[in-house]
């Protein structure tokens, strides 16, 4: 299996020398790819880089699944991913992108590093090895693990539970390295660090982080210990100033050093991609028990559209509707559909849409009749009301050539296809921005790996469980306010347009003390603690993890329904049934536990994958609980 990883990486090196030559021309010779030549700074750049494309992707799988987003219609896998029918072709890319373009990097870099005494690369190598190899877990349950990056190119598979302490130990190794001076030959963290800026604590408070997040991940266990949860936070991230975030940039430029674009733009910042009633409900506080209180975060996530009021003859903002995907058979309807701006005029003889589309730059340019307004082709007349689902469509800022003030941010972020800036109607009482976008899916949108704001969760949890109500109170409510300031830390960047504005201290005083939000011990349930930290991780892997430790929307024992409302999507049809062989919610067979494993492993390592699992070659695999996601 190493051989086959080294071939793919040497190729993956060669192609990231010819696209990022600022940082990688130092090669002996030029011509011909090294596996030993790049230096422990250049090496820790590729690792990053592919596993935040790793880490971040397989969010955008977990977030399909817990329903955050949706796509508008169609059948391809990524779809049926919606429909709880996860295909083979759609687990591909987590276990591709870990094993073929990280991991096999990983041990090149400690070696390199052990030789020169950088102890800190070294340390960066294995935080990176362990929490790589906990994702694979997470995701695929059964791997290769003790022989996966060694000679053996069929390598055997490890449980769950050996990969789990594995990781841990390797995290106290990590932990170890990253705690030693380095001598002043060795090549300083700062040199290579994309995540931290080479701030050693900063990697420290990391590992701690991730240490709590899989400790509080075995609440299913009857060794889960809330204490040596709350330990490993004491030493994890404090404050908004020790979170990891990977700071993208608006462009596709390849001749840039490390990530660009950011990869939830990249996955989901199309304009097919909705978000979800479910999701939206969270924030609009409009779910079943919920305050109707609207979170202050709400028009920063969820997109907003400018509409022509025919009353008023202006134009106004309306906040998307959240698709309906657990009760509603749109998308079998071919639903919601694409909408544009465009000029337009009223034409009673259009019995669809009842308005006539400029045809002529002539019309768009300068005929005062045309007007800009939410425009489709489709004839269905049953689709002409899905303009309530706004896209969620983020422009990067090198896809923008026509615009005489590229400094005008409205249009930088968000899609326009109607009236040029010479039409006179081209002013503040008409139409013109299709979507605000969504603060995640931005192309520079930050991406918080592990933050102070999920440690502030995972304590109240742990609290919470040791029944300190109180603590567990003061926790949820530094939570949200930590998420907050996370994001206006990036808000502050934007021009202050709709979608994009720094959230206010007076807005989140008030939201704090609003029925959004739990004011005593008293008040506190987990439920309002998960909706919380729900947000807060959006799209992330660790939402899919907390909805199966509390099994989704079943009644917990001791807790209650954490998830209310979430349910199967209305297109779980007889294919998707195949994969879960209850049809009891309270039966964890019912909802997704894992994906199948990827093609890789199906054709290379076939006889080690059956004997992984009593079901790996079946469809209900899907169903099957992870180590951790089963009581012991």
């Amino acid at each position: 299996m190493k051989k086959i990883f080294y071939i793919l990486t040497v190729i993956a090196l060669t192609l990231g020398m010819s696209a990022c030559q600022d940082w990688l021309d130092v090669n002996d010779n030029p011509s011909s790819a090294s596996n030993t030549v790049p230096t422990p700074d250049l090496r820790l750049r590729v690792i990053q880089l592919n596993f935040t494309d790793t880490y971040e992707s397989s969010g955008t799988r977990a977030s399909w699944i817990t329903q955050n987003i949706t796509k508008i219609s169609g059948n391809t896998n990524n779809d049926l991913i919606q429909r709880w029918n996860c295909q083979i072709a759609s687990t591909t890319w987590p276990y591709q992108g870990w094993f073929v373009y990280t991991a096999a990097n990983i041990e090149p870099l400690i070696t390199k590093a052990t030789a020169e005494e950088a102890w800190h690369y070294v340390g960066a190598a294995q935080l990176i090895h362990a929490w790589g190899f906990m994702l694979m877990t997470d995701l695929y349950g059964e791997m290769p693990y003790t022989e996966a990056l060694g000679a053996n190119i069929s390598p055997s598979y490890d449980d769950g539970k050996t990969i789990f302490y594995g990781c841990l130990d390797m995290l106290e190794q990590a932990i170890e390295n990253l705690s030693k001076t380095q001598p002043a030959s060795a090549t300083p963290l700062s040199a290579g660090d994309s995540w931290n800026g080479g701030d050693v604590q900063k990697w420290i408070k990391l590992a701690y982080g991730l240490k709590a997040r899989w400790l509080n991940n075995l609440t299913k266990k009857s060794f889960y210990d809330p204490d040596a949860v709350l330990a490993a936070l004491e030493k994890a991230q404090q404050s908004v100033a020790d979170n990891t975030t990977v700071r993208f940039i608006s462009t596709g430029s390849t001749d840039k050093a490390g990530i660009v674009a950011s990869l939830q733009h990249t996955n989901v910042g199309g304009t097919g991609q909705r978000m979800s009633k479910w999701y939206q409900d969270l924030l609009t506080n409009t779910f079943t028990g919920g305050s109707g209180v609207q979170d202050p975060r709400t028009t920063r996530i969820i997109p907003s559209g400018e509409f022509y009021n025919a009353a008023t003859g202006k134009k106004e903002w309306r906040l998307s509707q959240g698709v309906d995907i657990i009760n509603s058979d749109i998308r079998t309807k071919s639903g919601p559909v694409t909408f544009e701006i465009y000029a337009t005029t009223p034409d009673p003889t259009n019995t669809i849409s009842g308005l006539a589309r400029a045809t002529t730059e002539a019309q768009k340019a300068t005929n005062p009749a045309f007007t800009n307004r939410w425009y489709t082709t489709n004839a269905t007349k049953e689709r002409q009301g899905d303009s309530v689902y706004i896209s969620i469509y983020s422009d990067r800022l090198d896809w923008i050539l026509d615009w005489p003030d590229n400094t005008n941010d409205r249009y930088l972020a968000n899609r326009y296809n109607g009236i040029r800036i010479s039409n006179p109607n081209f002013n503040d009482d008409v139409i013109n921005v299709t979507s605000t976008g969504s603060f995640y899916i931005r192309a520079d949108a930050p991406g918080h790996l592990v933050c102070y704001h999920e440690m502030c969760f995972i304590k109240a949890e742990a609290l919470f469980r040791k029944g300190d109500n109180g603590g567990a109170l003061t926790a949820y409510k530094a939570g949200i306010r930590a998420h907050i300031e996370a994001m206006n830390e990036k808000l502050r960047d934007y021009p202050q347009v709709l979608g994009k504005e720094v959230i206010p201290e007076s807005e989140i005083a008030d939201f704090l003390a609003s029925a959004a939000v739990a004011q005593t011990a008293g008040e506190l349930t987990m439920a309002k603690i998960m909706q919380q930290k729900q947000i807060a991780m959006s799209f992330t892997m660790q939402n899919w993890n907390d909805m199966r430790r509390f099994n989704y929307s079943v009644p917990d024992p001791i807790y209650g329904v954490v998830y209310p409302d979430f349910g199967r999507p209305y297109e779980f049809d007889a294919a998707a049934q195949e994969c879960y062989p209850s049809t009891d919610p309270s039966n964890p067979r019912y909802w997704p536990r894992r994906i199948q494993q990827c093609s890789h492993e199906v054709n290379y390592n076939e006889a080690n994958w059956l004997e992984s699992n009593p079901e790996a070659n079946k469809r209900t695999i899907l169903s099957y609980p992870v180590w951790w996601d089963t009581a012991e």
